[in-house]
């Protein structure tokens, strides 16, 4: 199974350390950044399932990297983390779609949790949004919901060929694949033709 891969920004050295090293003790693939925009260039040049971030940073902050974060990568799981906790700075980024907020020092038994938790979340986001983009085909009769220009759910069943035909423009030119090559040609000899 790939290792999930964490993305620690925070302007503190030892947070970045002490985090690193904690995640990656318990089969994270942790990278880490000083700074916010640090932290958007790695995000930018590859791809991680959790960024942590610290709220407060020089430049830009943690609430500003989230709305870039949800912006580019809605369903990546993001938590925030702080030294300075209030409620409304909680409710904010919870708001803006954190899936989590910590109060430093963490606890790591406790971030390990939240961590979980968090990419249990980015997991549910990844198969929804699938899902989403899967076509609706009968499990009976194959043919598939258009729902273009209707609410979803509303449109009309149509043949596969119908549908490529309305979606591209194209005739479907019919072709056997080898197991059906074969069922046809031994029905045919079956039947004598």
């Amino acid at each position: 199974m790939q290792k999930k891969r964490i993305l620690v920004v925070d302007d503190e050295k030892i947070i970045l350390k002490t985090l690193s090293w904690g995640l990656g003790h318990h089969g994270y693939e942790v990278d880490t950044a000083e700074s916010a925009e640090e932290g958007l260039v790695k995000l930018r040049q590859g791809s991680y399932n959790l960024l942590i971030s610290d709220l407060l940073m020089d430049g830009m902050n943690g609430v500003d990297l989230l709305k870039k974060v949800r912006a580019s990568n809605p369903d990546m799981a993001v938590c925030l983390i702080t030294g300075y906790a209030d409620l409304a700075s909680a409710i904010e980024a919870l708001r803006l779609g954190a899936d989590d907020y910590l109060v430093k020092p963490c606890d790591m038994e406790e971030l390990l949790l939240r961590v979980q938790r968090a990419l249990k979340k980015e997991e549910l986001r990844k198969k929804v949004r699938y899902f989403e983009n899967i076509l609706p085909v009968c499990a009976v009769c194959k043919k598939i919901r258009d729902d273009a220009g209707k609410e979803p759910g509303e449109g009309e069943w149509v043949d596969l060929e119908q549908y490529l035909r309305r979606k591209t423009g194209v005739e479907i030119r019919p072709a056997y694949c080898v197991k059906c090559a074969r069922k046809v040609k031994d029905n045919s000899q079956f039947r004598g033709e």
